[in-house]
């Protein structure tokens, strides 16, 4: 049977203080609301299905409720229930070789959204990239000084190529993840630093695909000049930009002028 948009059924006959179809929108009221306590004593794997069934957005806030619904978000049950609702297509992949991980159900889950939504890659969901941008970010985001940006690069590339990746689909999904990166950075302090260091880190002349992509290059410069250009001393600018002028033959009007 097909169930009508928005609304829940099951394979397994519910309790019979549950009915067998519910609007999802009256059961998502009733769960953070607290307006009907029968939803409470449902088994799990009733409100795991229910819970897949939510805008991914509303899962935070739930997972609040209490702290039986916040360990059936830290249970990997849910977020493999998740996977096969989302990607069916997906299945259980094996591991992979390589210095990243594939991880849990939930940071699996994480990376499909990733290749998703957050990196074009013309409608394909490629989990391998998606786990590659949860990676650098992280690194990024550590509190002491991430490794030089040729070291993670270099990281990103073995990564792909010990998956089968060619050299220069390896070089080219590297790009992509790290444009993706930079682009969903936090504006703060923290980043700004991140940026005029990657700016000012010397040339290391390295074979390709392990060279560091210019456009990746150009978009740390573009973020300096644009969105961080108030953070931007006017010794600062000068050196940035002489940076640039080293890298570039030719580059946008809005860089220059401090």
């Amino acid at each position: 049977m097909t169930a009508a948009p928005g609304v829940a059924t099951w394979h397994h006959h519910p309790p019979s203080i549950f009915p067998l179809r519910i609007p999802i929108t009256t059961v998502y009221f009733s769960m953070t609301e607290g307006s009907d306590q029968a939803i409470g004593r449902l088994p799990d794997h009733l409100l795991i299905e229910i819970f897949v069934r939510l805008p991914i957005s509303e899962w935070c806030r739930i997972s609040c409720v209490n702290k039986h619904w916040a360990n059936i978000f830290r249970g990997e049950c849910l977020w493999q229930t998740a996977i096969a609702r989302t990607w069916p297509s997906v299945g259980n992949r094996k591991r992979w070789p390589g210095p990243i991980p594939r991880g849990s159900a939930k940071r699996r889950f994480a990376a499909l959204y990733v290749s998703a939504n957050i990196i074009p890659l013309g409608g394909e969901i490629d989990e391998l990239v998606g786990h590659t941008f949860l990676y650098l970010k992280e690194q990024l985001e550590l509190p002491l000084t991430p490794p030089p940006s040729s070291i993670l690069h270099g990281t990103i590339i073995d990564q792909f190529i010990s998956c089968g990746r060619s050299r220069d689909k390896a070089h080219e999904l590297a790009s992509q993840v790290w444009l993706a990166v930079i682009n969903n950075l936090e504006e703060n302090q923290r980043t700004f630093a991140l940026l005029k260091r990657f700016a000012q880190e010397g040339d290391f002349f390295l074979p390709y695909p392990y060279s560091r992509s210019y456009v990746v290059l150009s978009r740390v410069f573009e973020k300096l000049f644009t969105d961080f250009r108030d953070c931007l001393t006017q010794a600062d600018y000068y050196d940035v930009l002489a940076c640039a002028k080293s890298r570039f033959q030719l580059f946008p009007s809005t860089w220059l002028g401090y």
